[in-house]
């Protein structure tokens, strides 16, 4: 249960993260997110986000430890890209 709780955690702040880096205006998203826009109504990022979380916690429960590492390599990824993004280094 506690793993399970760490993931949702972890997806809170893939959440924050991708909403941050959505609304920052950096030229290198707004291109990809109009296409993307276009495409999914303006939800597709959280509904990708939300479905990655979802699968993380449901083969986590089923007992793959490989889910918990794979999740928490995406947020580090996530974390990586936000920072470079928003810190303007781009």
């Amino acid at each position: 249960m506690a793993v399970l709780f760490f993931l949702f955690v972890l997806g809170t702040g893939n959440f924050a993260m991708h909403k941050a880096v959505m609304e920052s205006g950096h030229p290198a998203i707004q291109g990809s997110r109009a296409a993307f826009d276009k495409a999914t109504g303006g939800w597709g990022g959280y509904a990708l986000e939300y479905v990655i979380l979802v699968a993380a916690m449901s083969f986590a429960h089923q007992g793959f430890a490989f889910a918990i590492g794979a999740y928490i390599g995406y947020t580090l990824l996530n974390a990586g890209a936000a920072w470079i993004l928003l810190s303007g280094r781009r």
